[in-house]
C-alpha cells in the first residue's frame, strides 16, 4: 500500500503545474520572474536592486479567427542558458559588442477542455535590460496564423514610476516618425511610438523598444491607465495586423535599464538580440560621407520636377562631383534625376520609372564622370509610398544601379501614415486591387526586407527615408546602413527655429537608441527658405557629427556655402563615419549630449554634442585617453556671443591645446550651440 501511495503522489506531482520561474542578469541586479496568477493569466515581473521595476505584466494575443490567449494556462516547462561572447560589427559606433544574458525559456499551455495550445516565452536578461519574444510552436490544427494584437504589457510599478517623466511622440498619427518629442510625467503619455524614453525620480533611465522585426507589425505603446502600458501592432488592409504560417517567432520586446543616461546610450542590448550577419562579406559598403543635390529642393530653389528649376541636371551633378572629389567626399546623392516627380508624386508614385532619366540628366555619362574622378553616385529611389509600382522594378533598377558603380541607395517613401499603396495579396499579379497600408505595418516591414536583400545580393547598401524604425537589424543585414525615421534636419528649411534647439539633443536618448540615423547635418549657412533661421550655431552643426551617428554623414549645405565655411569645411572632412569606441561623457535628457569617439582607422579621438536652449558650461574629463600620450587638440567651439536667436548664431573660436588623460577642459555651450574637437597623439 505505502508503495502505491508513493507512486500516486509521484503521479500528481508530475501533473501537478510548475512554480514561477526566476532568472537575474549576470550581475544578479536585475531579476525577472514569470508565472501565471489565479485566472491563468501569463504574466512577468521585474525587480532591480530588490526593488519592483515593472509590475505583473500580461503577456497574451488576440485572434481575428480564434479565441483570445489570455486566460487558463498553466507553466508546462522551463529551460535555462547562459550566453557570453563578443562580436565585431564590420561598421558602427564601436567595433567590438559583448553579448552577456542569461536566458529563461517558458512554455505555457492552456487548461481549459476546448483548447491546449502552447506558447513560449522567451526571455534574455541582460545587465542593461531585458527583452522578450513569444514562440508559436505551428500546428496541423492552427496552420496559419492570424493575430488581431498583442495583450503584451508593461506596467511601470507605481512605487518606481511616482515623479517619472516620459520622452515619446505619438504612434498611428499621419506623420509617420517626424515630430518633435513630447516631454511630459508618464500619466500624460497617449499612444506612443518607440523608442520610449522614461527617467525615473531616482534617476532610473528605462527605453521601450522592440528587436528584430521582421515578417511582423511594428508596436506602439498605449497607456491604458495610470503607468500600465499595452502593445498595438501597426494595422493592416487585412484586418488581422500579423498572418503568420507553420511556427514563428515574434520580435523581442525590450526595455533597456540603466543607472543615467550614459548606460541608457550606450547599451547595445537590440543589437545582441538579433541574429549575426546573414549576409557575409559586406566589404563594399565603406562608411563615409557625402554631399548632395538635396538641400536646394528642400529649401524650394530647385525642384525635383522636370522645368527650368530642375535640380537634378547633369551639369550640376557635374560641379557637385568636383566638390566631392576636391574634398574627399566619397558620394554624391543626386535627387529628381528619374521619370515620375512632375505633378502630384507625394503619395502617389504611380508615374515613376526608376530606370529613365528626365532629358537633362545623362545618366550614364554622369556616373562615368564620377567614377573617372574617384567619386561614387548615391542612388535615389523615391516611390511616392506605392510599393507595388517600385518592387515591379526593383530588379531592373537595382541592376542599373550595380553595372554603374552605385553601392549606395536611398529609397523613400513619402506618403501620410496609411497611405502605403500596395496589392492586394488574395489576387495574383499583375495587381488587381490597390489597397492601403501602414509604414510600419507587415507589409511593408517584409517590403524593407525583400529591398534589403536585393540589395545585397548586387552589394549595394540601403538607406531608407519614411522607414519602418530601426530595430536593430543591420546587425544581421549589415548593408542596411542607415535610415531617417525621425523629424530631420529638413524641418529647419520650413520655418523659422522649426526644430527648436531641444529635439537635436532629445535624438540622441530617444530615436538614436534604435540606431543610426540620416539626419543630414552640416547647413553650415544656417538659413532655410526664406532666410528663415536655424535654430542652431555653427559649432553645433559640426557637432551633430558626433551626437547624431551614421556611417553614411552627410554635408547638407549647397557646395558654395560649404566653400564660404573652409574651417568648418575642415572639421566635416576629417572626422569619421566609422568608429572603434563611443562614449557619452556629458549630458542630460533632452538638455545636451556630449560623446567621445574612437577614429576606428587610426588613434585620433573626436569629443563634441549639441545643446539645447540654456546656455551651460560643462566640464570635460578626458579619462578614456591612453595613459601616457599627450594629444593636440584642435577645438571648433561657440564664440563668446553665439546664440541661436540672434545673427550671431554664427560666431564661432577656435582653439588648439595639449590634453593627457585626467585632464579637464571648461566649454561654454551656446544657447542652441555645440562643440567638436579633434584629438590626435602628439609626437
Amino acid at each position: 500500500m505505502r508503495a502505491l501511495l508513493v507512486a500516486l503522489f509521484s503521479l500528481v506531482a508530475l501533473a501537478a503545474p510548475l512554480s514561477a520561474a526566476e532568472v537575474s542578469s549576470p550581475d544578479g541586479r536585475i531579476v525577472v520572474q514569470l508565472d501565471v496568477d489565479n485566472e491563468g493569466k501569463a504574466f512577468y515581473r521585474v525587480d532591480r536592486d530588490g526593488e519592483p521595476l515593472i509590475a505583473d505584466s500580461v503577456l497574451g494575443f488576440t485572434f481575428t479567427d480564434a479565441e483570445t490567449m489570455r486566460r487558463n494556462f498553466a507553466i508546462e516547462s522551463e529551460t535555462r542558458t547562459s550566453h557570453d561572447d563578443m562580436w565585431e560589427q564590420p561598421w558602427g559606433e564601436r567595433r567590438f559588442v559583448r553579448d552577456h544574458y542569461n536566458e529563461l525559456a517558458v512554455t505555457f499551455r492552456e487548461t481549459r477542455d476546448t483548447s491546449k495550445r502552447a506558447l513560449t516565452v522567451r526571455m534574455r536578461v541582460f545587465d542593461d535590460g531585458i527583452g522578450f519574444r513569444y514562440e508559436f510552436p505551428g500546428s496541423d490544427a492552427t496552420p496559419v496564423t492570424r493575430i488581431a494584437d498583442e495583450l503584451t504589457e508593461f506596467v511601470i510599478a507605481p512605487e518606481a514610476a511616482a515623479g517619472g517623466t516620459a520622452w515619446w511622440i505619438p504612434g498611428g498619427d499621419w506623420n509617420r516618425y517626424e515630430y518633435l518629442y513630447n516631454e511630459t510625467p508618464l500619466a500624460e503619455v497617449s499612444t506612443a511610438h518607440t523608442p520610449m524614453t522614461v527617467r525615473l525620480a531616482d534617476g532610473t533611465h528605462l527605453a521601450f523598444h522592440e528587436a528584430a522585426l521582421v515578417d511582423y507589425a511594428g508596436m506602439w505603446m498605449r497607456r491604458v491607465d495610470g503607468t500600465r502600458f499595452r502593445a498595438v501592432l501597426a494595422p493592416s488592409s487585412r484586418g488581422a495586423t500579423v498572418v503568420r504560417e507553420g511556427a514563428f517567432t515574434t520580435p523581442w520586446r525590450t526595455i533597456r535599464i540603466a543607472d543615467g543616461p550614459a548606460g541608457l546610450v550606450e547599451s547595445n542590448l537590440e543589437l545582441n538580440l538579433n541574429e549575426p550577419n546573414k549576409l557575409g562579406d559586406v566589404s563594399y559598403f565603406e562608411p563615409a560621407k557625402y554631399i548632395g543635390i538635396w538641400w536646394g529642393m528642400i529649401r524650394g530653389d530647385w525642384t525635383w520636377a522636370q522645368g527650368p528649376k530642375h535640380g537634378a541636371t547633369t551639369e550640376r551633378a557635374k560641379q557637385y562631383i568636383d566638390f566631392a572629389a576636391a574634398n574627399g567626399f566619397r558620394g554624391v546623392l543626386v535627387e529628381g534625376w528619374n521619370i515620375g516627380w512632375d505633378g502630384q508624386w507625394f503619395g502617389n508614385g504611380r508615374d515613376y520609372s526608376f530606370t529613365r532619366a528626365y532629358p537633362d540628366f545623362d545618366f550614364d555619362e554622369v556616373t562615368a564622370y564620377a567614377a573617372s574622378k574617384g567619386v561614387h553616385l548615391i542612388g535615389h529611389h523615391e516611390t511616392g509610398g506605392n510599393i507595388e509600382v517600385y518592387e515591379r522594378q526593383l530588379a531592373d533598377a537595382l541592376d542599373l544601379y550595380a553595372a554603374h558603380g552605385v553601392d549606395v541607395v536611398k529609397t523613400g517613401y513619402v506618403a501620410d501614415a496609411g497611405g502605403i499603396i500596395s496589392c492586394n495579396a488574395d489576387i495574383a499579379a499583375p495587381c488587381g486591387d490597390e489597397v492601403f497600408e501602414w509604414h510600419d505595418g507587415q507589409r511593408q516591414v517584409q517590403h524593407h526586407l525583400k529591398v534589403v536583400t536585393e540589395a545585397a545580393r548586387r552589394g549595394i547598401a540601403i538607406n531608407p527615408h519614411e522607414p519602418v524604425k530601426d530595430t536593430g537589424l543591420r546587425r544581421t543585414y549589415p548593408n542596411w546602413v542607415s535610415r531617417e525615421g525621425a523629424r530631420g534636419q529638413e524641418y529647419n528649411a520650413w520655418g523659422a527655429f522649426a526644430n527648436g534647439t531641444e529635439h537635436d539633443p532629445t535624438l540622441v536618448y530617444t530615436r538614436m537608441l534604435s540606431g543610426p540615423m540620416d539626419y543630414t547635418p552640416g547647413v553650415l549657412g544656417l538659413v532655410g527658405n526664406n532666410g528663415d533661421p536655424i535654430a542652431s550655431t555653427l559649432a553645433k552643426q559640426l557637432g551633430l557629427y558626433l551626437a547624431i551617428y551614421s556611417p553614411i554623414q552627410m554635408a547638407a549645405d549647397f557646395v558654395e556655402s560649404l566653400e564660404a565655411h573652409p574651417k568648418e569645411l575642415e572639421f566635416i572632412r576629417m572626422v569619421p563615419a566609422d568608429w572603434a569606441e563611443s562614449h557619452l561623457i556629458a549630458g542630460e535628457v533632452a538638455d545636451y549630449a556630449i560623446f567621445a569617439r574612437k577614429d576606428r582607422h587610426s588613434e585620433d579621438w573626436y569629443v563634441g554634442g549639441v545643446n539645447d536652449a540654456t546656455e551651460r558650461t560643462v566640464e570635460l574629463r578626458f579619462d578614456f585617453l591612453d595613459d601616457g600620450q599627450a594629444y593636440i587638440a584642435r577645438v571648433w567651439k561657440d564664440g563668446p556671443t553665439a546664440t541661436y536667436e540672434t545673427e550671431a548664431r554664427h560666431d564661432i573660436a577656435y582653439d588648439t591645446l595639449t590634453i593627457r588623460r585626467g585632464d579637464s577642459y571648461t566649454v561654454r555651450l551656446a544657447p542652441g550651440g555645440g562643440l567638436a574637437m579633434q584629438l590626435k597623439p602628439a609626437g
